[in-house]
């Protein structure tokens, strides 16, 4: 039904009414001449990048490629920071120090915001990667390491991951802003964890699949698990990774679905 006003005119719908969700990649992961992914055509579709620094992918060269993209496209730039495991694409989980991990996590913040600066951006949040992804949700001191450089860089930084993630408590114990996200081409174990990458049918392809569990994570907050039952995902995010086979295609169909659905993709961090 279209509104319409008392003399009977149509009556545009205020947007800010409509369900909102930001909707994130990690991008600028190639290196040297080594590109992975269409960064390019999924930074058409996403509202937040989040940009690998160096430590597990990205070099000098693609990092300042990507991140100028991202700004001339008005997308929200984050730092994607990991363990320095290049070879390991920042995948292992290595032995590193809360004092290490600080300085990691500072340095990666402040060489991207390098970057950003120059292309008359900033960054405005922190994403960890991979491993340290997964460690900084259930390790208290790499937890609190995290979120002390965060702070310490710049108080405006909001954190991104999983929704019971302990970097996301430290974060608001510290007084800084925190959002949690959910994944659209992941499966789900039935307890809320990622599937394994190493099992099979752990990273999702299938277009159809991956837009409807946009769209359950959107509008329900809730996406299937691999036996079927529901994990409940209250989240102000979406990731979808920009190294899964045609994530261009599936970006700009997620994107394409949730806006016909009536859902704003809009960013969580102020530019």
């Amino acid at each position: 039904m279209i509104a319409k006003s008392a003399a009977g005119a149509p009556v545009a719908p205020d947007a800010s009414l409509s369900p909102a969700i930001d909707l994130n990649a990690d991008l600028g992961e190639g290196f040297g001449i080594w590109r992975l992914g269409d960064d390019q055509a999924i930074l058409d579709a996403v509202s937040s990048a989040n940009i690998a620094c160096g430590f597990h992918a990205g070099d000098p060269a693609t990092i300042e490629r990507t991140v100028r993209a991202a700004a001339a496209r008005g997308v929200a730039v984050g730092a994607h920071v990991a363990y320095p495991d290049r070879v390991g694409f920042g995948r292992r989980d290595l032995d590193v120090s809360p004092d290490e991990l600080y300085c990691d996590v500072l340095y990666q913040i402040g060489a991207l915001d390098a970057f950003a600066r120059a292309a008359g951006t900033r960054v405005s949040y922190v994403k960890p990667h991979g491993a340290l992804y997964h460690r900084v949700c259930v390790d208290q001191a790499r937890a609190e390491a995290l979120a002390r450089a965060m702070g310490d860089y710049d108080r405006s930084l909001v954190l991104l991951a999983l929704p019971d993630a302990l970097a996301l408590s430290e974060c608001e114990r510290l007084g800084l802003g925190s959002v949690a996200e959910a994944y659209c081409d992941r499966a789900y174990l039935p307890d809320g964890r990622l599937a394994d990458r190493r099992t099979p049918g752990s990273v999702l392809t299938d277009v159809a699949v991956v837009v409807e569990r946009a769209l359950r994570i959107a509008l329900d907050n809730a996406v299937p698990s691999v036996d079927g039952s529901e994990v409940a995902v209250a989240a102000g995010s979406i990731c979808l990774h920009g190294d899964t086979p045609g994530a261009a295609g599936i970006a700009r169909e997620v994107r394409r679905g949730l806006e016909l659905a009536g859902v704003r993709v809009a960013a969580f961090a102020a530019r």
